[in-house]
């Protein structure tokens, strides 16, 4: 059995991440990270391990879940090497979820991009993420497959039948 993993400090947490991910934390956050969720899952995360992350509501999970993963697409952009291809598949168990966690992927993506874009770094192409419900139309799916695939795709499993 596993012991349960240390929490980090920030500084720990901070050297982790890319300069333009790190700035944005000192900026966002106060250099700061939320003890449990983010203090002890973004290490774990940028290490490429699984994680559960149960904490309360308003604690940062949803942060703690994605920012190793914003960072390293940030990092292949940079790089030149971000396919267009889907790097992290979320699964959100309700609709009104997926929303949620869309909205606040959108401040990380866009923020970090902003501090790069303030350091004459220019991320081409733009990491994209986008929500896919289970119940959408065989219409709106096509027109999806005609696009780019999001780096970040949040999905929701299609409701049972009868349900509302």
């Amino acid at each position: 059995m596993e012991k349960r993993p240390e929490r980090h400090s920030n500084e720990e947490i901070l050297d982790l991440l890319d300069e333009n991910a790190r700035e944005w934390c000192i900026r966002r956050l106060d250099g700061r990270f939320t003890p449990p969720p983010q203090r002890m899952a973004v290490p774990l995360i940028h290490e490429r391990k699984n994680v559960l992350i149960c904490s309360p509501t308003g604690s940062g999970k949803t942060l703690s879940a994605f920012l190793a993963i914003i960072d390293d697409l940030f990092v292949r952009a940079r790089a030149g090497v971000l396919e267009d291809s889907v790097y992290c598949l979320y699964v959100s168990p309700l609709k009104s979820l997926a929303n949620d966690i869309h909205k606040n992927l959108s401040q990380p993506l866009d923020g970090i991009a902003e501090v790069a874009r303030e350091r004459g770094i220019d991320h081409t192409p733009p990491l994209r993420h986008a929500i896919r419900h289970g119940d959408v139309s065989r219409a709106d799916k096509a027109k999806m497959a005609r696009r780019p695939p999001p780096h970040i795709l949040n999905i929701t499993p299609p409701r049972p039948s009868g349900s509302s």
